[in-house]
C-alpha cells in the first residue's frame, strides 16, 4: 500500500529523523537519489547539459547537490538562481566545485546588477570557496537572453523552485521561468513535487511546473496522487530516505495496490451457497433508462456476491440479459432478504423507492438519481452503512457549489461530502478518492482510464460495490476494491481504444483475476 503524509507531518518527522543523523546527511540521500534518477532519465550522462530551476529552500538544495553528482560524471550543468541572496549555500558551493555554471535568473537578474556572494547576504563558507554570482564569475553578465539559451540548449531540466511548504502558485518571475521550460518542450524532473501545487490538497491556484518525473523523498505527499495537482507530477519515483520509522502509523491518503485489493477480495469456501455469499439487491432502472439497470446488475454479478436481486421497471431487459437475475416488481420491502441494496442509477424520479431503500438495514449504496433524491436527514439517520457515489458534477450540486470548485479541491469536497452527510463517499473522477464519515485516512485510486468516461461506466461500478458490500465489506473497503477493480478493467476493455460500459463490466473477472494472481 502507498500511503502519503501531509507536510506537518513529513517535517516533524524529518526533524526527528535528522536529530539522529550527522549533518546534511538527509540533504545528500536525497540529492543521490534525484540524480540517479535524473542519469537514468537522461540515459548518457557525459557530454549532456542540465539546467537546474533553484529557489530560496531545501529543494534548491536538492538541486544543486544532485547537479553536482552530474557535473562529476560529466554533464555540463547551469544552475539558474531565483533568489540568488538566499540559494542553498553548500549546494552551491558543491556545484561550484564540480565545476557547474551558476546564472542569476531571479527579479535582479538580466546583468542590471552585480553582486558578489557576501553583498548578497551568503554566508562566508559560500564566498570563501568562490560561490560568487559576480558576472565574471559566472562567464560574463547574466541576460535574460543567456537564461533562455540555457533553458533551450537542455537535454534535462531539474525542478527545484519550491518545496513542500509553498502555497499558491509560482510568483511571476519564477511563472516566466517555467513557461520558458514549457515552450523549450524539454524533459523536466521535479523535487519532491512540481512547483507551484499545494501539497497537502492537490490544488493547483496559479502556475505551476509540468514534470514528465518527480522525485520524491522518505513518503509520498497527497498532492502527488489527487487531481488537478497529479497531473504536473507526471510518473512519480519514491526515494528512501530513512522516513518510514519515524512516520505516525495513520497516513492522510491510502493508494491500494494488488496485494491490498487481493487479501480483500471475498473468496466461497467449500460450505457456501448463494446465500452465504450475500445477496445484493439492485433498485435501479425506468421506464426511460431501463439500460441503468442492466449495466448494474451486470457489475454486481461480476462482484463476489452469490445473488442478485432486481427491483424496478426494467426486469424484462434485465432478464434478457441475465436471466440468473432474480426479479420482482413488488418493492424493496417485498423483494427478499439481501445483505445489501444499490439504488438510483436510472431512477428518474423515483424517490419513494430511494426513501424505501434507505429505511432498511442493511448497507445501501447511493447513486445517480439516487443522490438527487435522497433526504439529507434519510442519510444522516441511518444505522447501517452507506456509500454515496457522485461524479464531480453531483457533489457540487449536495454540496452547493459549482463543479469548478469539487474538481479544483477533490480531497477536501470529499472529506466535506461524507461529514455533511455521514456517509462514505466515493467521489468518482480520474483520481477516485473513498472517504469515511469517521475520517481517517482518504483512499485514493488511480487504475483508471479516460476512456471510463462513458455512458454506464458509473452504473457498472455502482453494482460492482454493492455486491462487494453484500459479500461482507465495508463501505470504506468496498468502495476502494470496487474503484480499483473498476479501473483495471477499464483499461483491459479499452486496450487504448473507445470501449462501452458493457466492455468494462466483461473485463471484472479479467481485472480480479489479475489481480489475485
Amino acid at each position: 500500500m502507498r500511503t502519503a503524509y501531509s507536510v506537518e507531518t513529513v517535517r516533524n518527522a524529518e526533524r526527528e529523523l535528522m536529530a539522529r543523523l550527522p549533518e546534511g546527511a538527509l540533504m545528500q540521500r536525497a540529492a543521490a537519489g534525484l540524480a540517479a534518477a535524473c542519469a537514468e532519465m537522461l540515459g548518457r550522462v557525459y557530454g549532456s547539459r542540465v539546467v537546474l530551476l533553484v529557489g530560496s529552500g531545501d529543494n534548491g538544495g536538492d538541486a544543486l547537490y544532485a547537479g553536482a553528482r552530474l557535473a562529476r560524471r560529466g554533464a555540463g550543468v547551469t544552475a539558474l538562481l531565483l533568489a540568488p541572496e538566499r540559494a542553498h549555500a553548500g549546494g552551491l558551493a558543491a556545484l561550484r566545485r564540480a565545476g557547474g555554471r551558476v546564472l542569476d535568473a531571479g527579479p535582479g537578474g538580466g546583468g542590471e546588477t552585480t553582486t558578489t556572494a557576501a553583498a548578497k547576504g551568503l554566508t562566508a563558507t559560500a564566498a570563501a570557496v568562490g560561490t560568487t554570482t559576480t558576472a565574471a564569475a559566472v562567464g560574463g553578465t547574466t541576460t535574460a537572453a543567456a537564461v533562455e539559451e540555457a533553458v533551450l540548449r537542455a537535454d534535462l531540466v531539474v525542478d527545484g523552485i519550491v518545496g513542500i511548504g509553498g502555497k499558491g502558485g509560482l510568483r511571476p518571475g519564477a511563472a516566466k521561468l517555467a513557461a520558458i521550460v514549457a515552450d523549450a518542450r524539454v524533459t523536466v524532473v521535479a523535487v519532491d513535487l512540481p512547483s507551484g501545487v499545494d501539497v497537502d490538497s492537490g490544488e493547483v491556484r496559479g502556475e505551476a511546473v509540468r514534470a514528465d518525473l518527480t522525485v520524491t523523498f522518505g513518503t509520498h505527499k497527497p498532492g502527488l496522487l489527487i487531481d488537478p495537482a497529479r497531473e504536473y507530477a507526471g510518473s512519480v519515483r519514491l526515494v528512501d530516505i530513512g522516513l518510514a520509522d519515524v512516520l505516525p502509523l495513520e497516513p492522510e491518503l491510502e493508494a491500494l495496490q494488488h496485494a491490498d485489493v487481493a487479501a480483500l477480495l471475498p473468496v466461497p469456501g467449500a460450505e457456501s451457497d448463494k446465500y452465504r455469499r450475500g445477496v445484493v439487491g439492485i433498485a435501479a432502472g425506468s421506464v426511460r433508462y431501463p439500460g441503468a439497470a442492466v449495466l448494474a446488475v451486470s457489475g454486481a454479478l461480476r462482484g463476489g456476491a452469490g445473488a442478485v436481486r432486481y427491483v424496478g421497471p426494467a426486469g424484462d431487459a434485465v432478464l434478457a440479459r441475465f436471466p440468473e437475475t432474480l426479479v420482482s416488481d413488488q418493492g424493496p420491502q417485498k423483494a427478499g432478504r439481501v445483505q445489501a441494496w444499490v439504488v438510483g442509477p436510472g431512477a428518474g424520479d423515483d424517490a419513494a423507492t430511494v426513501a424505501e431503500v434507505l429505511e432498511t438495514d442493511v448497507p445501501v449504496l447511493v447513486d445517480a438519481d439516487g443522490l438527487r433524491l435522497a433526504e439529507r436527514d434519510a442519510v444522516r439517520g441511518r444505522t447501517a452503512p452507506t456509500l454515496m457515489t457522485p461524479h464531480a458534477g453531483e457533489a457540487a450540486a449536495l454540496l452547493g457549489v459549482a463543479r469548478e470548485e469539487v474538481e479544483g479541491a477533490r480531497l477536501a469536497s470529499a472529506r466535506e461530502l461524507a461529514a455533511r452527510y455521514g456517509a462514505t463517499v466515493l467521489l468518482k473522477g480520474s483520481t477516485t478518492l473513498v472517504a469515511d464519515s469517521g475520517g481517517g485516512a482518504v483512499r485514493v485510486n488511480a487504475t483508471g482510464t479516460a476512456w471510463l468516461a462513458t455512458a454506464g461506466s458509473g452504473d457498472v461500478l455502482s453494482g460492482l460495490a454493492g455486491s462487494l458490500l453484500a459479500s461482507g465489506l465495508s463501505a470504506l473497503d468496498a468502495g476502494s476494491v470496487a474503484a480499483y477493480l473498476h479501473g483495471l478493467a477499464g483499461r483491459f476493455a479499452a486496450h487504448g481504444a473507445p470501449a462501452g460500459a458493457h466492455d468494462v463490466a466483461e473485463a471484472i473477472p479479467a481485472a480480479w483475476r489479475d489481480v489475485r494472481d
